[in-house]
C-alpha cells in the first residue's frame, strides 16, 4: 500500500478567524438591503410563472423554470449561510443574532412564495412527470452533467410526494418552524454556549469554555478527567430543567409534523426518508452495533489493565495509554493534514489547501464561539467554511483532518448543481472519517516507540467507539425518549432512560457514575437534528471497509474512491456504493467493519504483550 508520496511544501498557516467576505463584503444595512431586494425581485418574477406550470408544457420550458428556481436558492443560501456562520463565530453577538433572526424571517416568507413550484411537481401523475423530466436528447444550453443533476433532483423530490401537504399547510409549517422550533434550537445553542466551567488545572483556578473542558476528557491525569466530567455534568444538571423543557418541545413538534401531519410510520422514519435509507436497513445497522457492543466492552477491560486499573470508570474511557503531554502547534497540525491529503491524492491536497489559502477556517478558542467543529458548504462556487476549536491535542489534528475532509468532499462535487452537490447523510461522513484514518496511519508510520504506537492505536479504537457505538446508542436513546415524551414523562425519567442506555453500552466493563444520567442534555444533536447520529455509525463502518480495501489494493483504490466522493448527492447512496462493490443490504457489510476493529484490538494486544 502506498500511503504517502512526495508532497509539495506548504506555507505556514497561522491560527485566526475566518473571512466571510466571499458571502457578503460586509454586514452593513445597505449591503444586506440590496441583497434582499435582489432576491425579492427574482422571486417576484418567478411567481409570475405559476400559470405557466401546466401538464402540457414542454420539457425545455420546464427546464428553464427549474434553472430560475436554482438561482433563487443560490441567493437564499448566501444570505442564510452568512447568518449561520456569523452567529456560530459569536453566539453572544447581538448584531449577529439580530441579523440571523431577521434573515430567517425573510427567507421563510420568500420560501413560502415559491413553494408552489415543488408542490406542483410532486403532485403530478407519474406519467406526466416522466414526460417533463430533463433528457439528454433535448436541444438545450445545459450540459449532459447538468441535465443528469436536475433529473436526479426532481426524482428525489417525488419520493416525498406521499408525505407532502397542500400549499397553505406547507406555508404554515414553514412559518411555524421559523418562529417556533428553530427558535427553540437557537435558545438551546445560546444557553449552552454561554456556559462557563470552573476547574483547577495545574494548581491554577480557571474558567473554561465548553471546548476547553471537554478536551480534558483525554488528559492523562485521572483526577483531572474525573473533575472535568463532574464539573460539566454539574453545570448541565443545574440547566437541565430548562433544557429538558426545550427538548420536550422539540420532540412534540417533530412528532406532530412528521408522524401526525405527514404520515410517516415512526419519528425516525422521516430522517431515514431524507437519508434515502429504508427503515429496515437502519434497524439492521442499530441491531448490528448493539450485537457488537461486547467487542468494545472487551477492549475497555483490556484498557483498564493497561492503565493499571481494576476497572475503567466512565471518566477513563478516553484516557491516553501513555503519560503524554504532547502539544502540537496549529501551523504544524495544518502542515500534517495538508501533507497527508497531498500524499494520498494530488487533487485532494490542492482542494484541502484552498480552505487555508482563502482563510475559510476559524480555529481560535473564545467565549461565545460555537463549541465543537463543523464544515459548512454554502454554494458550489465557494470554498466551504470550517470551524474547529483547536487546543493543541493530537486529537485536534484528527478533528482538523475530519472537517477539512468534509470540505474536500464538497469541492470534489462542486461541478454539480446546488441541488445535488451535498452528499446524502449516509455518505456525508465518508471523506471526513477516511481522512482521520489517513492521519492515524501517518502518525503510526512515523512513530517507532511501541508504547507511543500503542497510544495512537488505542486512540483510534477510542474514536471508533465514539463514532460507532456511542452515536448509535444516542439514536437508540432518542427512539425511546421520543416515545417517553409523548407519554408525558419527566426530565428525571428521561435521565433514567439515558442512564439505562449507558449501562447497556458498557455492560460490566465500565463503572458509570450516577451523574452521567444528566449527560443527554449536553448532546446538541439530540436537540438540533433528531436521529442524525446513526449517520456517523454508518459512515465509520463504511470507511473501515473502504480503508481495508485501500490497504489491499493500494493506488488502484484511489481513483474509484475519488469518483465516489465526486458524485456528491447526484446519485442515490446505494447505487453509488454499488459501483464500489458494496451491497448495503448485505448483513456482512456491517460486520466487516467490526472485523477491522477486531484486528486493531488484536494488534494492541501484541504491542502490550497480552495474549
Amino acid at each position: 500500500m502506498t500511503l504517502t508520496q512526495d508532497a509539495p511544501a506548504v506555507p505556514r498557516y497561522e491560527m485566526k478567524r475566518w473571512d466571510l467576505s466571499a458571502l457578503l463584503p460586509e454586514a452593513s444595512e445597505a449591503v444586506i438591503a440590496a441583497k434582499i431586494e435582489e432576491l425579492e425581485e427574482a422571486v417576484a418574477q418567478f411567481e409570475e410563472l405559476r400559470d405557466c406550470l401546466q401538464p402540457t408544457m414542454d420539457a425545455e420550458e420546464f427546464l428553464a423554470i427549474l434553472r430560475r428556481y436554482e438561482a433563487i436558492l443560490t441567493k437564499m443560501d448566501i444570505l442564510g449561510g452568512y447568518a449561520s456562520l456569523w452567529f456560530a463565530s459569536n453566539t453572544l453577538n447581538a448584531e449577529a443574532l439580530g441579523y440571523r433572526n431577521h434573515i430567517r424571517q425573510v427567507l421563510t416568507q420568500i420560501q413560502n412564495r415559491f413553494l408552489f413550484f415543488t408542490l406542483w411537481w410532486k403532485g403530478l401523475s407519474p406519467e406526466t412527470a416522466e414526460k417533463l423530466l430533463p433528457r439528454t436528447d433535448l436541444e438545450t444550453s445545459l450540459s449532459g452533467h447538468e441535465i443528469e443533476d436536475f433529473r436526479h433532483y426532481l426524482e428525489e423530490l417525488r419520493r416525498f410526494s406521499p408525505h407532502t401537504l397542500d400549499e397553505r399547510s406547507e406555508q404554515i409549517i414553514n412559518i411555524k418552524n421559523a418562529n417556533g422550533i428553530e427558535a427553540v434550537v437557537t435558545l438551546y445553542s445560546m444557553l449552552t454556549n454561554r456556559l462557563e466551567y470552573r476547574l483547577t488545572v495545574d494548581g491554577e483556578a480557571k474558567r473554561l469554555t465548553d471546548g476547553e473542558i471537554r478536551s480534558l476528557y483525554y488528559h492523562p491525569d485521572p483526577a483531572l478527567r474525573e473533575a472535568s466530567f463532574k464539573e460539566l455534568l454539574r453545570v448541565y444538571e443545574v440547566e437541565k430543567p430548562v433544557l429538558a423543557q426545550l427538548y420536550a418541545h422539540r420532540v412534540r413538534d417533530w412528532h406532530n409534523e412528521y408522524v401526525e401531519m405527514r404520515g410517516v410510520a415512526t419519528p425516525i422514519s422521516m430522517r431515514n426518508l431524507s437519508n434515502d435509507i429504508p427503515d429496515a436497513a437502519v434497524e439492521a445497522l442499530l441491531d448490528s452495533v448493539k450485537r457488537n457492543a461486547p467487542l468494545f466492552q472487551e477492549y475497555f477491560r483490556l484498557k483498564a489493565s493497561w492503565l493499571g486499573m481494576e476497572k475503567l470508570r466512565r471518566y477513563d474511557v478516553y484516557a491516553p495509554l501513555a503519560m503524554s503531554h504532547q502539544k502540537i502547534d496549529y501551523p504544524d497540525a495544518v502542515n500534517t493534514v495538508l501533507e497527508t491529503f497531498y500524499g494520498f491524492h494530488e487533487r485532494m491536497g490542492q482542494l484541502a489547501e484552498r480552505v487555508f489559502v482563502e482563510n475559510h477556517i476559524d480555529a481560535t478558542i473564545r467565549k461565545g464561539k460555537k463549541s465543537g467543529a463543523f464544515c459548512a458548504t454554502i454554494i458550489p462556487e465557494l470554498t466551504p467554511w470550517v470551524m474547529i476549536n483547536y487546543t493543541g491535542r493530537v486529537r485536534d489534528v484528527a478533528t482538523l483532518a475530519h472537517e477539512v475532509g468534509h470540505a474536500v468532499h464538497s469541492m470534489l462535487a462542486e461541478n454539480h448543481s446546488l441541488l445535488t452537490q451535498h452528499a446524502q447523510l449516509p455518505l456525508a461522513e465518508t471523506a471526513s472519517v477516511f481522512a482521520e484514518m489517513l492521519i492515524t496511519d501517518r502518525l503510526l508510520a512515523a512513530e517507532k516507540d511501541p508504547m507511543v504506537r500503542r497510544e495512537l492505536l488505542a486512540a483510534a479504537v477510542d474514536d471508533v467507539y465514539a463514532t460507532v457505538i456511542r452515536q448509535s446508542f444516542f439514536v437508540r436513546f432518542e427512539i425511546e425518549a421520543h416515545k417517553a415524551v409523548q407519554a408525558n414523562c419527566t426530565a428525571e425519567e428521561l435521565s433514567d432512560l439515558y442512564y439505562q442506555n449507558l449501562v447497556e453500552q458498557f455492560g460490566d466493563s465500565v463503572d458509570v457514575a450516577h451523574e452521567f444520567r444528566h449527560e443527554w442534555v449536553a448532546i446538541p444533536h439530540l436537540f438540533t437534528t433528531p436521529f442524525y447520529c446513526y449517520a456517523y455509525s454508518f459512515g465509520q463502518l463504511l470507511v473501515l471497509a473502504l480503508y481495508q480495501r485501500f490497504k489491499e489494493e493500494g493506488d488502484g483504490f484511489k481513483e474509484p474512491y475519488v469518483r465516489l466522493l465526486s458524485y456528491g448527492g447526484s446519485m442515490r447512496p446505494a447505487a453509488a456504493l454499488e459501483e464500489m462493490g458494496i451491497d448495503v443490504t448485505d448483513p456482512d457489510f456491517w460486520q466487516g467493519g467490526f472485523k477491522v476493529v477486531r484486528g486493531m484490538i488484536d494488534e494492541l494486544r501484541s504491542l502490550n504483550g497480552v495474549s
